[in-house]
């Protein structure tokens, strides 16, 4: 089956951080965590994206480059069409998506026939203030905002949770079961 893990959480809940660790512990499996195509300049190596200027993204989105499509903050995001290229050679697709477009994504997933899963990275609140305070990218309203967007947000019924409120290594052994069933090489 057609598998598609879709990350979503907070900003500084962690998710980039996880996918990586698992990237790095599930080296060499019938695997691969897509990268993203963003209208943001690379700034720091801590996401796994394609910077594009909004022309870039543009000239792409009307050439039929992206399976999906969405903005966020001023922003816009897309996951390429490679990955349906991907999911039909057997691999297991690992995505960081966004929160607001869950619903979209499951509907093109349904429409391919591909399984999505949805994992939701929490964070308690304390913890994901002092992320974000540190990585410094935002003022403290700007964060304070984040913050009551985050803890607005309900899960629908079968997102998978895992708590990344302490070290890595347990959010990610929250995570592995699912990840090895799936792959099941």
């Amino acid at each position: 089956m057609q598998q598609i893990f879709y990350v979503i959480g907070a900003s500084g809940a962690g998710k980039d951080a996880l996918m990586q660790a698992a990237r790095v512990a599930l080296s060499g499996r019938s695997i691969v965590f897509a990268h993203r195509y963003v209208t943001r300049p690379v700034v720091e190596l801590s996401e796994n994206f394609v910077s594009l200027t909004d022309d870039e993204f543009a000239v792409r989105s009307r050439a039929g480059c992206f399976w999906w499509q969405w903005q966020s903050h001023g922003l816009h995001y897309g996951i390429g069409v490679e990955v349906l290229h991907w999911l039909r050679s057997g691999l297991v697709v690992v995505i960081n998506g966004s929160r607001a477009y869950l619903a979209e994504a499951q509907q093109r997933c349904d429409e391919q026939g591909v399984q999505l899963t949805p994992i939701w990275v929490h964070c308690d609140t304390s913890v994901l203030r002092q992320r974000l305070l540190a990585r410094g990218r935002e003022t403290p309203a700007e964060v304070e905002a984040r913050l009551q967007r985050a803890s607005a947000f309900e899960p629908p019924e079968g997102v998978r949770v895992i708590d990344n409120s302490t070290s890595l290594s347990a959010a990610l052994a929250q995570w592995m079961p699912l990840l090895d069933e799936a792959l099941h090489d």
